[in-house]
């Protein structure tokens, strides 16, 4: 299993650690719209992704009325796409699962309550992201059951920057 929390080696152990890399970038103006792929997006600390609609201040759409410091920017598996696809037989695109980043390698499951670099920006997992059921609806996919367990990862963004495809993502330790 892979260790994230910074407690030290055992003596005489290796230090286990992760890490990943971002694969996809979207925004979402709005809810019910279709994401828009981006090379690069930038996170405003304590705010959210410029042009995305859960910017906190600027929030529009589905759940806008209730702004959540610990929704800042959302992240999801690559790993899970594969795993619809074999396992429930679903191909979902990375631009469907409502989610801002995509990636590869990182065990979000596992980061609740830990902070990691997304490249140049510090971010904490505050809770893992439960699907909507409007995402069915969004996406014409019985997908709802399948993310129950694995719809991504909440953070706050507490060192803003700006995120690129292919930036590495790693524990803050």
């Amino acid at each position: 299993m892979l260790d994230t929390i910074n407690t030290g080696p055992a003596q005489g152990a290796a230090q286990l650690g992760w890490t990943g890399v971002v694969r996809f970038l979207h925004l979402t103006p709005r809810a019910f719209l279709p994401m828009r792929a981006a090379d690069k997006i930038n996170l405003v600390a304590g705010r959210g992704i410029e042009g995305d609609r859960y910017m906190i201040g600027n929030e529009e759409g589905f759940y806008s009325h209730k702004p959540e410091e610990g929704r800042q920017v959302t992240l999801f598996e690559l790993e899970t796409l594969v795993a619809l696809k074999r396992d429930a037989g679903i191909v979902l695109g990375p631009e469907e699962h409502r989610r801002n980043v995509t990636v590869e390698g990182v065990p979000l499951n596992h980061l609740v309550g830990r902070r990691f670099w997304l490249g140049e920006t510090l971010l904490e997992a505050t809770r893992l992201s439960v699907p909507c059921r409007h995402i069915e609806e969004i996406t014409g996919k019985a997908i709802f059951d399948p993310l129950i367990n694995r719809s991504g990862l909440n953070c706050k963004i507490l060192q803003g920057g700006v995120v690129k495809v292919g930036d590495i993502v790693r524990n803050a330790a």
